[in-house]
């Protein structure tokens, strides 16, 4: 599959987006559409409740939404989407883990950063060190936790951003 910035789908919203982005905000799409919740949420029925997902708060339109469908069709998000329902492995991580996949420019990941703020990133950084015995190599990780931009900050400058 081709990279994200050559997909003929991502291009168009990305036109899309320097032609009309300056001119969305999020109270005049309100005032431009008083049915918006319903227009940009749908609740899914699970055997344990309902969970709403509203995106009416986002900056997108139908056209954007229609953009972002395409582009998830064209990147096989539709198709990974079944291969999860159908109980195939879809977890790449080995991959990361082994080197075989490349960051952007090529170069091995040899670093993560989980950003966690308000106590978000407890719950990784315990699994993190509850497996560390059991770990053998692999890309290191970090933890940024603090909405201070002074701890990521510190952190990225201990990195190189290709890998």
């Amino acid at each position: 599959m081709a990279a994200l910035t050559r997909d003929p789908q991502f291009q168009k919203l990305q036109q899309w987006y320097r032609e009309h982005g300056s001119e969305l905000n999020l109270r005049r799409l309100f005032d431009a559409n008083k049915d918006r919740f319903n227009h940009f949420s749908l609740t899914l029925n699970t055997n344990h409740g309902h969970i709403l997902v509203d995106y009416s708060k986002n900056l997108v339109t139908e056209d954007v939404m229609r953009m972002l469908v395409d582009l998830a069709k064209s990147r096989g998000v539709e198709a990974a989407r079944e291969r999860m329902f159908n109980g195939e492995k879809i977890n790449y991580t080995e991959r990361v883990r082994s080197g075989d996949w490349k960051g952007y420019t090529g170069k091995t990941i040899t670093d993560i950063i989980n950003i966690g703020i308000g106590g978000s990133d407890l719950g990784p950084l315990m699994v993190t060190e509850a497996l560390k015995p059991y770990s053998s190599g692999g890309p290191r990780v970090w933890y940024v936790s603090n909405i201070d931009g002074t701890h990521i900050a510190k952190t990225l400058a201990q990195l190189n951003p290709e890998s």
